[in-house]
């Protein structure tokens, strides 16, 4: 090519690279106001989104995730687009290990849950379970999120109703929560339990697995998305030593 239209090539580049972290930079702030949203008020959160986001509330905390997600992705756009825009080989270099880094800790989490699934399964109830003794009945948007999950995917507790044994919940009531029980009316002994609902993480990780195809291509984008910001980067920042 001559050198006009390496030139040429190289300012179409670099402006598509301004773009594309720019779209970066808006959707973190986006996604960092939404987390800050769902922390003040994950009821709103819940009756706006439904179902699926209340059984995703139940065994991550959305509002935490959406506000690290959200910072990163702030990050890695504004050295993304500032990087290109100044032209600056270092922002372009801390762009590009940023970006590798999360790749490969992408792919390390997805080994992982590959892997060892029944590790992860077992730390996650290990998590979970506590917290639902402790908080259920006492903090009102917990007990909010469990309620609305638990009436409408029919299910109890994060494995099975004995998750609310020992609780605050149940110390205090001395019965199961009525979602528990479906459409049967409340029952107080456990040894009536063959009429209680099944627990919440099996149901969810058939939710998981129903939309398994559509997680795992939204997954290939965005590995493609983050090898192609990768490569690009990398070609401004070579270039860069030729002009």
């Amino acid at each position: 090519l001559s050198p006009g239209a390496k030139m040429g090539c190289f300012t179409f580049i670099k402006v598509m690279m301004i773009l594309f972290n720019l779209a970066i930079f808006l959707s973190g702030g986006t996604l960092l106001g939404v987390g800050i949203w769902v922390k003040v008020d994950g009821e709103s959160f819940v009756d706006i989104f439904g179902t699926l986001s209340s059984s995703v509330l139940q065994v991550v905390n959305v509002s935490y995730v959406l506000i690290v997600i959200g910072s990163i992705l702030l990050v890695i756009g504004f050295l993304g687009c500032y990087g290109a825009q100044k032209e600056s080989k270092c922002l372009l270099m801390m762009f590009f290990s940023v970006v590798l880094i999360i790749f490969i800790a992408e792919i390390a989490v997805a080994v992982v849950a590959l892997v060892y699934t029944g590790l992860a399964e077992t730390l996650l109830s290990a998590l979970v379970t506590p917290v639902l003794k402790e908080k259920y009945g006492v903090d009102p948007t917990f007990t909010q999120i469990w309620n609305t999950t638990m009436t409408k995917v029919h299910c109890c507790g994060l494995n099975n109703y004995t998750d609310f044994n020992d609780s605050v919940w149940y110390e205090k009531h001395k019965t199961y929560p009525d979602p528990c029980f479906g459409a049967a009316p409340p029952l107080a002994h456990p040894h009536l339990c063959g009429r209680l609902l099944q627990g919440c993480f099996d149901q969810i990780l058939e939710e998981i697995r129903t939309n398994a195809g559509v997680a795992g291509g939204v997954a290939a984008g965005i590995a493609a998305l983050e090898i192609a910001a990768m490569a690009v980067s990398m070609y401004l920042y070579c270039r860069l030593d030729e002009k």
